[in-house]
């Protein structure tokens, strides 16, 4: 079975930061898509350069935590504070999204008004996920499968991390953290059911978690070799930058040093060197939409 690699830009439209860096590293380096905030504040820069760049995959990053809504904040009382913004705790939202019903109401408005926004950037789009992983949420799941479907949703990230190819790149996690990710991988794979079950296309692997804000040009080159069969995505947070807004927000992330994995010969050469083809999830359509680990009939997009 071949190995597929998506390599994705997460917070494109956070800021010019973000989106000079997804730029240089679709150009220069191996970045294949970008997930993009359509509420952000660089959100039309953003297109701007997509437009430009037509190999770019662009994909949806639902913002439903730690921002503010693309719907009008007066319709969405039971999700926003006083000053219009989201929760920024995710168990609170979490727990307010399962059990009110105006919450799970003016989630579906808001899920709605960022797809539409979605659809007026006139962007082909390619996959969607969430901020923070939100899409993890078995209500949020259920919403945005419902609603994507009459905005061509057609594939989405599975956030599932596989531990072995991280132990042999030398990640450690301590017991906890595994108890941890062995129980939220009961929803992931409840997602992944959920989303097959629907026709969405999912990628087998996700790798960006344990060292998210952190994806050096060390540790992808560590990773490559023990990247497991079957279609994995690595998601980056560069910024070609420091700026001040990304310094507030995200103060402990090596945005820079993401970039710098990006657009790195030794990346691209071990990529090579192992068989590995990139490609985007657009190219996974292809292979129908229940593919997930059937990846023979993808070719290589690069």
């Amino acid at each position: 079975m071949k190995r597929l690699l998506i390599v994705c830009a997460d917070d494109f439209g956070l800021d010019t930061a973000v989106n000079e860096a997804v730029e240089t590293a679709h150009r220069d380096g191996i970045l294949t898509c970008a997930s993009l905030m359509v509420g952000a504040p660089a959100a039309d820069d953003a297109v701007a350069r997509a437009r430009r760049l037509p190999g770019l995959r662009v994909g949806l990053h639902l913002v439903l935590i730690e921002g503010r809504p693309t719907a009008s904040a007066a319709a969405l009382t039971a999700l926003v504070d006083r000053d219009g913004a989201f929760d920024s705790r995710m168990v609170r939202a979490g727990i307010r999204f399962f059990f009110l019903p105006q919450a799970r109401r003016q989630l579906a408005i808001e899920i709605r008004a960022q797809f539409e926004a979605f659809r007026a950037t006139g962007l082909e789009l390619d996959h969607v996920n969430a901020h923070k992983h939100m899409h993890l949420h078995p209500t949020v799941a259920g919403l945005i499968v419902a609603i994507g479907r009459d905005f061509g949703l057609s594939a989405m990230r599975v956030p599932a991390e596989p531990e072995a190819p991280l132990r042999h790149a030398g990640a450690v996690r301590s017991f906890p953290q595994r108890i941890a990710a062995t129980l939220l991988g009961l929803w992931v794979e409840l997602l992944r059911w959920r989303l097959r079950r629907a026709g969405v296309v999912v990628n087998d692997h996700l790798f960006g978690i344990a060292w998210s804000g952190a994806m050096t040009e060390a540790r992808v080159l560590d990773l490559l070799p023990h990247m497991p069969d079957g279609v994995s995505e690595i998601y980056f947070h560069p910024a070609s930058t420091p700026s001040v807004a990304l310094a507030r927000t995200m103060p402990d992330y090596r945005h820079a040093e993401e970039l710098a994995a990006l657009v790195s010969p030794a990346v691209r050469r071990r990529i090579v060197e192992t068989g590995i083809d990139l490609i985007s999830y657009r190219d996974l359509l292809a292979a129908g939409p229940s593919r997930a680990g059937s990846t023979t009939s993808v070719q290589n997009s690069t």
